[in-house]
């Protein structure tokens, strides 16, 4: 039985190096995968996963309003696919979860979904949330803060270091613009 799982993690855990290596895992196995990331965060380039050690693959960006199930079979129909992987999932919305809850259950693909589970104020994103209640597996996959505890809290920083308290949840960005900490280092912050 094809199961849907969601890799999550705090900032910098290596969530898009795990993606494109279990890619990697499937093709030299000379089977087909399909990478979907959200057009939203094109920080890589258009249609593009890229991890921060350098590893890259192309992908097929995916909007708020798209069909996963419906892109999933369209590609399916074209060439097998053995695994659907979803970078920065935290961009789902559940009715996309949902569509890949499909893809898992009535076309037997499975999916991996890798993404962050909280935003910068500590609450979930939408596609997490339905993602931890839709996912047949939970994986964490840990970072650390600067303390040496597990960060699981992402903070958002201004230009001069000092903690972002309020604004939009969405805003793409990298180690330039927020850092990965503990709980108790992230509530401190955030003080």
């Amino acid at each position: 039985m094809a199961k849907l799982y969601f890799y999550y993690s705090a900032m910098n855990a290596g969530k898009s190096t795990v993606l494109l290596q279990s890619s990697h895992n499937y093709q030299e196995r000379g089977m087909q995968t399909l990478l979907l990331t959200p057009q939203v965060d094109q920080r890589a380039g258009v249609n593009t996963i890229a991890s921060r050690i350098g590893l890259t693959a192309g992908a097929r960006s995916f909007q708020p309003s798209d069909n996963l199930f419906s892109i999933v079979c369209a590609a399916h129909e074209q060439e097998p696919i053995a695994c659907v992987l979803i970078d920065e999932a935290q961009f789902l919305n559940r009715p996309q979860v949902e569509q890949l809850s499909r893809v898992c259950d009535e076309i037997g693909i499975p999916v991996l979904c890798y993404g962050l589970r909280t935003d910068f104020q500590g609450n979930l994103f939408a596609g997490s949330a339905a993602l931890l209640g839709w996912a047949d597996n939970l994986i964490e996959l840990k970072t650390i803060c600067h303390c040496g505890r597990k960060a699981t809290m992402n903070l958002r920083q201004g230009p001069d270091g000092k903690a972002i308290k309020e604004g939009e949840q969405v805003e793409i960005g990298g180690n330039e613009r927020y850092i990965a900490m503990c709980r108790k280092h992230f509530t401190e912050a955030m003080a």
